[in-house]
C-alpha cells in the first residue's frame, strides 16, 4: 500500500517519460514491498518555493504501513530516494525534500472498508 507522492515545480514536459514506473519499482526495492501493492502520484507544474529559490525541486512524500519510523531506516530509505531523484531528474540535493508518515493500517480506507479488515 505504500502511496509516494512526488510534487514539483518542473513541468510535465521535463519529467523523463516513464518516470511513474520507475519510481514505483525504486520505492519497491528501497522499501522491500511488492510492487504491484504500490500507489505513485506525479504532481509536475506545481508553483513551489523551497529555500526562498524557485528554482526547480521536488517534494517526496511516502506513506507506509510498515518499515518506516526510526532513524535509522529512514536515513537509509533517504540516501537511496536522494540517488534515484538526483540521477532521473538532475536536480542537486538541496533541492529535494523527502517526507516519511509511517500510518497504522486503521488509518487507509481500501475496498470498502479499512487496511485493518483486509
Amino acid at each position: 500500500m505504500p502511496l509516494v507522492e512526488l510534487e514539483t515545480n518542473l513541468p510535465a514536459d521535463r519529467l523523463p517519460a516513464g518516470l511513474e514506473k520507475r519510481l514505483s519499482q525504486a520505492t519497491a526495492a528501497i522499501l522491500g514491498k511488492p510492487e504491484n501493492i504500490m500507489h505513485v502520484l506525479v504532481r509536475p507544474g506545481l508553483t513551489m518555493m523551497q529555500g526562498g529559490s524557485t528554482e526547480p525541486g521536488v517534494h517526496l512524500s511516502i506513506t507506509a504501513f510498515e518499515g518506516l519510523g526510526t532513524a535509522e531506516q529512514n536515513r537509509e530509505h533517504s540516501a537511496r530516494f536522494f540517488e534515484f531523484l538526483t540521477k532521473e531528474l538532475g536536480l542537486a540535493k538541496d533541492r529535494i525534500l523527502i517526507r516519511f508518515y509511517p500510518v497504522e493500517r486503521w488509518q487507509i480506507g481500501m475496498n470498502g472498508t479499512v487496511a485493518t479488515f483486509l
